[in-house]
């Protein structure tokens, strides 16, 4: 059973006297009380995340980072036709989604995961990912994505 200490008196023994879901579901607020002074305080109870760490090419390993995911996002989508919700948005699929997979991501996947959700988006700036992700040499890359990218839109047109 757990205890929930008063953080007034430090007595052991608290009643939880209303519960209800907060921060869109991701907590559960208790209202509780104190059986020996009464005093009535607040309670969080939130699920902990565990830490996601990408894999670079280079073997090195670092924290997931979506500032720097929506920093990329940005510099595809500057210029376009896009708001910053979208870009949040975005960079919370692609962080939900990496996190489902479970254990650490290779930035493969995570590349990946941006371009499926810039396809979607605006094709423009999924051209401009696509030409620093995969390394553009030349004009011959730029047409071989664009095949690619027509391909995917038409397909999903039907």
């Amino acid at each position: 059973m757990l205890f929930v200490h008063c953080p007034s008196c430090a007595f052991d023994d608290t009643k939880v006297i209303d519960s209800r879901m907060s921060e869109e579901g991701s907590a559960i607020r208790r209202r509780r009380n104190c059986s020996q002074c009464g005093y009535r305080f607040t309670t969080y109870e939130r699920l902990e995340e565990q830490p996601l760490f990408v894999l670079k090419r280079g073997g090195s390993k670092q924290p997931f980072d979506r500032a720097k995911l929506m920093s990329g996002i940005q510099a595809a989508v500057k210029g376009r036709p896009v708001d910053d919700l979208a870009i949040m948005e975005m960079a919370e699929r692609i962080e939900d989604k990496l996190r489902l997979q479970g254990g650490d991501v290779t930035s493969s996947q995570v590349g990946h995961s941006v371009l499926e959700q810039l396809r979607e988006i605006d094709e423009v700036a999924y051209m401009r990912f696509a030409s620093v992700y995969k390394n553009f040499d030349d004009a011959a890359d730029f047409k071989r994505e664009l095949a690619l990218l027509e391909k995917h839109s038409s397909a999903s047109r039907a």
